[in-house]
């Protein structure tokens, strides 16, 4: 089948690029910067803001994903935070925009999303239906680019706002970066370490996608995590455990706080409490491969 994915040169456009092409399907990505075409994927120009020839590779695709938007990995200086919501809103709205005008749509559309949507939690569990939405930077960026993804008029086309937690795998998101603290012990809890942390393995982001392909009457949000869902001290140690690592030198909120100063980003990335549990996804019948932080973790260590 034909595969857009806009925004899709970061780890996680990287590995569902793979992940399509392996099986045969033509996959195109849309990206800001001018690159040659490889084995695995076509790459065309645009620059998330306006129509141009781009809408074209729309005609007759079978599944569009959309995860462009700036980094949050960032310091939230107000030019930051302009850029964070104008990249993901305006991107969302004029792919709206492009499959209004198409004669044969998408008949998928998956929009990135995230868990962060959720207010802080350490009293109760986050879902679909429950769920409280927060109002703070984050949660507000959240809400803004999945209202931007269900104002658009598509009647064709199937819409998805996947609400993805932090992602572990070997060469992206938050696995290397874990890595290296515990190689300089200091992979302890952070802050108060009752904060829950919400996550899932890359292999079962894409089979999520998949499974959400396959199954047509699963539209709206989704929440894209495992259904275990540690304290971030708990997690940690299970993180410790799978690489052999007994030390794990515990790091304090003020502490954490100036890190995230030195290195230009935000600290609320790993204070937040997430705790957000995939409902819709178990109703419908998903089975996680990797449903216990012991399993994903095992599994990485393996290959490190």
């Amino acid at each position: 089948m034909k595969v857009i994915i806009a925004g899709g040169t970061g780890f996680l456009g990287g590995e569902l690029t793979k992940h399509f092409s392996s099986k045969g399907d033509e996959v195109i990505v849309l990206t800001r910067s001018e690159k040659p075409p490889t084995d695995s994927a076509r790459y065309v120009q645009w620059n998330g803001r306006m129509i141009d020839s781009w809408v074209e590779e729309l005609e007759g695709s079978e599944l569009l994903i959309n995860l462009t938007g700036k980094s949050v990995d960032c310091r939230y200086t107000e030019k930051n935070k302009t850029e964070i919501m104008r990249s993901r809103v305006d991107a969302t709205t004029i792919l709206g925009r492009a499959i209004e005008q198409a004669i044969i749509p998408p008949r998928l559309w998956i929009n990135a999303s995230t868990a962060t949507i959720y207010r802080y939690s350490t009293d109760q569990e986050m879902d679909e239906y429950t769920g409280e939405i927060g109002s703070d930077f984050s949660m507000s960026v959240a809400n803004a680019w999945e209202e931007a993804l269900y104002r658009s008029h598509t009647p064709k086309t199937r819409k998805v706002a996947l609400r993805i937690s932090l992602v572990l795998g070997e060469s992206g998101g938050v696995y290397p970066v874990f890595k290296r603290l515990a190689k300089f012990g200091v992979a302890g809890k952070m802050g108060s370490g009752k904060q829950r942390f919400a996550w899932i393995h890359i292999k079962d982001v894409l089979r999520i996608v998949d499974f959400i392909h396959e199954k047509e009457n699963l539209e709206g949000a989704v929440n894209c995590t495992a259904p275990d869902v540690p304290t971030n001290a708990e997690f940690l140690r299970l993180f410790r455990n799978s690489l052999g690592v007994s030390i794990g030198i515990p790091q304090p909120k003020w502490l954490l706080k100036i890190g995230a100063i030195l290195i230009g980003t935000e600290s609320e990335l790993i204070l937040k409490s997430r705790w957000v549990i995939p409902l819709k996804l178990k109703d419908e019948g998903f089975v996680f491969k990797f449903d216990t932080p012991e399993k994903a973790l095992n599994d990485l260590a393996k290959k490190v």
